[in-house]
């Protein structure tokens, strides 16, 4: 897991209190600013996984290939 993918579930998490309680005590400007979170989080947990993805294809051409070893 990425440290992205940590900080977009924290900001998914915080988002959607914020928008629950918000929305709870009528508080538009919270409930906006949880939604706001929430996507950060989203874009936050998708960033992660594609540079996952970016060093997993790195590590995977690092790696030596069986067929040039043998002959």
């Amino acid at each position: 897991m990425d440290k992205k993918n940590i900080e977009g579930g924290l900001d998914k998490a915080k988002g959607k209190i914020k928008e629950t309680v918000g929305a709870a005590t009528g508080d538009r400007d919270l409930e906006a600013e949880g939604k706001v979170d929430n996507l950060k989080g989203k874009v936050k947990d998708v960033a992660g996984n594609v540079r996952e993805g970016i060093k997993e294809k790195l590590d995977d051409l690092d790696r030596p290939k069986d067929d040039d070893r043998n002959p």
